[in-house]
């Protein structure tokens, strides 16, 4: 549904786009990360032909963005950052307000932001500048779905909101996906990206960088990981010459938590071989867990710790 080869985008002497390919499947959600400035909003603004661009080529619903705009307009929803409701109007005025603007008639319109409403949970009657920040992103998400179009883009649709209302959104989207509808979704937080993208792309300086499904990313920077954190700080040293013992490479230790981090094979042998050294030796442990590295891990990784 979404296809992009060799994507470019240059602004004077700036690069924003430096060749991105992208494969985006039917029904699926591809995840778009990146540090600030990597080109991800860039990106979407040229895959819903809000830009033009500079080389290469996309196609959004099997049209050209550059030379068959129209049609891709047609077949897209785009949510931004901002949620774009009128706060002077309520839920249902904002929806049939967008109805009427993409062309229905005052009747369709009146039984589109219904059917909208009832789906997203959003009959509050009065105005929209009452709806709480979830409430407020969920009119913001309905309104792209006015025409019902096949693909779905979401630019950080959660930034700024409390865990729950990000809970609603969530929640929101999967059911939109398990209706058939392609997402394309950017976000800073890594989160969210592992719990609802089915594949991820990593863009950094323009490029991509690594693209996959969450756990192959993951398993870019190995198998699991043997976290221990020691009670006593003076004794952390220790602790981190029992875990090298079990490990497969040397463990990190961070003292201002108190950790202990290695990467293990074995991980039912090590987590007991290191609890039975540990209470040999009287090293007490606070917390013990074997995990998969984490998708900021994988992104830290990819990026070179960029703190952007």
């Amino acid at each position: 549904m979404i296809v992009a080869r060799d994507l470019r985008k240059t602004y004077g002497g700036t690069t924003a786009l430096n060749g991105i390919d992208l494969d985006v499947g039917p029904g699926t959600v591809c995840g778009l990360l990146g540090p600030n400035g990597a080109g991800k909003t860039t990106a979407v603004r040229i895959l819903t032909t809000l830009l033009r661009p500079s080389g290469g080529r996309a196609e959004v619903a099997g049209f050209d963005v550059a030379t068959h705009p129209r049609q891709v307009r047609r077949n897209i929803g785009l949510v931004g950052q901002h949620a774009a409701v009128d706060e002077l109007l309520t839920g249902r005025q904002n929806l049939e307000l967008f109805a009427r603007l993409s062309h229905l008639g005052a009747a369709r319109a009146r039984a589109r932001a219904g059917e909208l409403l009832e789906r997203f949970g959003l009959t509050h009657a009065g105005p929209a500048k009452e709806y709480s920040g979830g409430m407020r992103r969920r009119l913001d998400l309905a309104a792209g779905m006015i025409l019902a179009p096949p693909v779905l883009f979401l630019d950080e649709p959660t930034t700024g909101l409390d865990p729950r209302s990000r809970a609603e959104i969530w929640r929101a989207v999967r059911e939109l996906v398990a209706g058939g509808t392609t997402v394309l979704l950017t976000t800073q937080y890594l989160e969210e990206a592992d719990q609802l993208a089915d594949r991820i792309s990593v863009i950094d300086a323009g490029r991509v960088v690594a693209e996959g499904t969450p756990a192959e990313l993951k398993a870019k920077l190995g198998g699991d990981r043997l976290d221990v954190v020691v009670h006593d700080p003076a004794r952390l040293a220790e602790a981190a010459e029992i875990v090298a013992r079990a490990a497969d490479g040397p463990p990190e230790v961070d003292q201002d938590t108190r950790r202990v981090s290695a990467p293990v094979g074995e991980r039912v042998a090590a987590l007991t071989g290191v609890l039975a050294a540990f209470a040999e030796a009287g090293v007490e442990a606070e917390d013990v867990a074997v995990r998969r590295p984490t998708l900021d891990e994988v992104f830290l990784s990819l990026t070179g710790g960029d703190t952007r």
